[in-house]
């Protein structure tokens, strides 16, 4: 079962709709990278996605490079500044679609959104 997952810093305290986009972003992205096998695996079992929640950037970049360690699609999403925050703030990450045992290994204690 493949699942894909995104995570948003909790520190930026973004309002609900600027967060639906960034999430949007991170989503559309990491599936870019997960190559065509994967893509219409995942979308035949329903696109599974869950988001959830990290303290701050060094925690989204810790996550990160334990994602890209393990070779999963993975979209640092940097926000373009144009309303609530600063150009080139990071603001979430999106990893998978992914096996979902494998994606759990690193994001399975995060916290829901």
């Amino acid at each position: 079962m493949l699942k894909q997952v995104i995570v948003v810093r909790k520190d930026l305290d973004l309002s609900k709709g600027k967060t639906a986009a960034q999430v949007a972003h991170a989503s559309l992205e990491a599936y870019k990278l997960a190559g065509e096998k994967i893509a219409e695996k995942w979308e035949k079992e329903g696109s599974k996605k869950v988001v959830l929640k990290a303290e701050n950037l060094k925690e989204l970049l810790e996550i990160k490079n334990k994602i890209t360690k393990m070779k999963m699609p993975c979209a640092l999403i940097k926000d373009a500044g144009l309303t609530e925050i600063q150009p080139g703030t990071v603001t979430c990450l999106g990893a998978g679609p992914a096996e979902e045992r494998e994606i759990n290994k690193v994001t399975g204690k995060l916290k829901m959104l």
